[in-house]
């Protein structure tokens, strides 16, 4: 409808003013407030600069060369030249019976699929998944689901760090203190792993022939010795197992090429950076000199891509992986999704890549920045102990504590349900009350943690929105009505306002999906889904619909069934599961 509208009026003004205003942007949005209109046009306002006329008098002509009968009521300027627009209730009427019919709700797929590649997740071998890699993994994982659903080809890769210094450190310390590890598998758990590694660290940090024997063991990782081999894949598929565990549970679905995939083509990117002529050695490194990168005393930063000893770096790795994504993958979207933290990295690497000529016109670079998780006294979210959190340990509970809020209202509301009803409502409730008080934030921004709000069944929660889609199919099972066999054309009444205002904002699905594959923003999703379920709860205690006469009653539960239907698939794009009971 948006897209209509914008279409009408960039026509309009280019009847009203010629090649004045040539590729101007109409400005249309939907209305600040719904009282005034559904949408408003305000490019009257940015005209008036540019036609030196008032912006009142440059409404008025747009609206006298436009015609939307059609669909509208007649146009109305307001304030100082507003033009608000309503749409005619017959045609949104025609647009809910379209869009109910429609398997994909009314979301048109894109006309311009691409391949893109979702860099996310990307957690460390021999290392546990900690509460930082919770934002990487759900946003990554809910920006895919939705380029996914507009029609893009998407490959989603898990960049782990598997490869580098620390495993030669580690492999040593491990041949001194537990050989058994590097020999059988499952022989360690990941904790004790994480333990043992801390320990190695430690031991290299202070002991000076350990750490000589520590990068003896890197050379012949990186020389192919099939011992240390054997050794570096046993603890990476300890660790692949652990990671598998946390995907399952959030339903996350991966690809991972790890670091140590690009290794082989490391030399190359030197050799190219040589020959385009932009690689500088400084006190034996081998690096690019950046444009507005300066280090604290104003000179010149460079990025390193090969260490004075011969050994590359992430920058390296980086570089490698985005040449293969681009002539390998055939990727022309690449969205990298990590902590702010690491802006600066990416817009380095960014820089690198493009003085090399390694970016084709037509491949799009995105690093998709996200803020921390602070515990509720705003700072970093840590056990008593000082440790940053398991993830696994962080989603337990977020599992235990839903399930004591549901039992706890079973007792009050005296219903009986079985072990299996419990289980399985406590970690969707859980789960899903995790990764929507997440998503549900600007990404950018950090967010406080706190169960209690994430759990509420009131406000911007998964529970309230979960509630919303249970509420639809309490409205079937009362009634005894199946919802699959209900047919919407010639059956939508729209006379009252909770039905209108319920209607309109189902219209919006498509243009917030759009908006989300523009700008890989999932909370603006979380919010029009929030909106819809107030909506439709409004609606429902305003309009009812079992008592109704039957025609009314048709529409409402038209109206009911397509609301279920659009958050089933927004919380789906979210990669939350929905419940027919809770």
């Amino acid at each position: 409808m948006i897209e209509k509208l914008r279409n009408i009026f960039t026509t309009a003004l280019y009847q009203a003013f010629g090649g004045n205003i040539t590729l101007i942007e109409p400005l249309v949005v939907p209305a600040s407030n719904p009282k005034f209109g559904d949408y408003q046009c305000n490019v009257a306002l940015s005209l008036a600069k540019t036609l030196q006329k008032p912006p009142r008098s440059i409404a008025q002509t747009i609206i006298d060369n436009i015609n939307i009968d059609n669909f509208c009521e007649p146009l109305e300027i307001a304030g100082p030249g507003f033009i608000n627009i309503k749409i005619n209730p017959q045609y949104i009427t025609q647009q809910i019976n379209l869009v109910y019919q429609d398997e994909r709700l009314g979301v048109i797929k894109t006309d311009k699929a691409d391949t893109t590649i979702v860099d996310f997740s990307s957690p460390n071998i021999a290392k546990e998944m900690h509460v930082g890699h919770l934002r990487s993994t759900i946003i990554g994982d809910s920006i895919a689901r939705i380029l996914e659903f507009r029609g893009h080809q998407v490959l989603r890769l898990n960049h782990v760090g598997d490869w580098g210094t620390q495993f030669g450190m580690l492999i040593a310390y491990l041949r001194i203190e537990k050989p058994e590890v590097l020999t059988t598998a499952n022989a360690v758990e990941i904790g004790d792993l994480v333990t043992l590694y801390k320990q190695a660290k430690l031991k290299f940090d202070q002991d000076l022939e350990f750490q000589e024997t520590a990068r003896q063991e890197v050379v012949k990782l990186q020389s192919k010795d099939p011992e240390s081999i054997q050794a570096w894949q046993l603890l990476c598929e300890q660790s692949r197992r652990e990671f598998e565990v946390i995907y399952q549970l959030l339903d996350i679905k991966l690809t991972e090429r790890g670091e140590s995939f690009y290794n082989p083509f490391l030399p190359k990117v030197i050799k190219d950076l040589e020959t385009a002529n932009i690689l500088t050695e400084n006190q034996g490194a081998k690096c690019v000199f950046l444009d507005g990168f300066v280090n604290k005393e104003g000179n010149p930063l460079p990025l390193i891509v090969q260490k004075s000893d011969g050994g590359y770096n992430y920058a390296t790795t980086d570089l490698a992986a985005l040449k293969y994504r681009i002539n390998e993958d055939k990727a022309t979207r690449i969205i990298y999704v990590t902590d702010a933290g690491q802006s600066n990295h990416f817009a380095q690497v960014f820089q690198v890549a493009k003085k090399a000529n390694f970016i084709p016109d037509n491949v799009d670079l995105v690093h998709v920045p996200f803020g921390l998780v602070l515990a509720e006294d705003g700072k970093k979210i840590k056990t008593r102990s000082g440790e940053t959190i398991r993830l696994k340990d962080l989603l337990d509970e977020a599992i235990d504590r839903a399930k004591k809020d549901l039992e706890n209202r079973l007792e009050i509301e005296k219903r009986n349900e079985d072990e299996n009803f419990v289980n399985l409502v406590s970690k969707i409730v859980g789960l899903s009350a995790v990764k929507y008080a997440d998503l549900s934030q600007n990404r950018t921004t950090d967010y406080k943690f706190s169960y209690d709000k994430m759990l509420a069944l009131q406000g911007n929660t998964a529970p309230y929105l979960l509630y919303a889609y249970v509420r639809v199919q309490g409205i079937s099972r009362k009634g005894n009505i199946d919802l699959n066999s209900l047919i919407s054309d010639k059956n939508i009444i729209l006379t009252e306002d909770g039905e209108l205002i319920l209607a309109k904002h189902l219209l919006q699905f498509n243009f917030i999906i759009q908006e989300v594959e523009k700008d890989l923003l999932p909370n603006r999703l979380c919010l029009y889904l929030f909106e819809l379920s107030q909506k439709f709860n409004q609606f429902y205690d305003q309009c009812p619909i079992l008592q109704a006469e039957e025609k009314v009653k048709l529409s409402r539960l038209v109206l009911a069934d397509l609301t279920a239907k659009i958050i089933k698939q927004g919380l789906y794009l979210l990669g939350i599961s929905v419940l027919e009971r809770m």
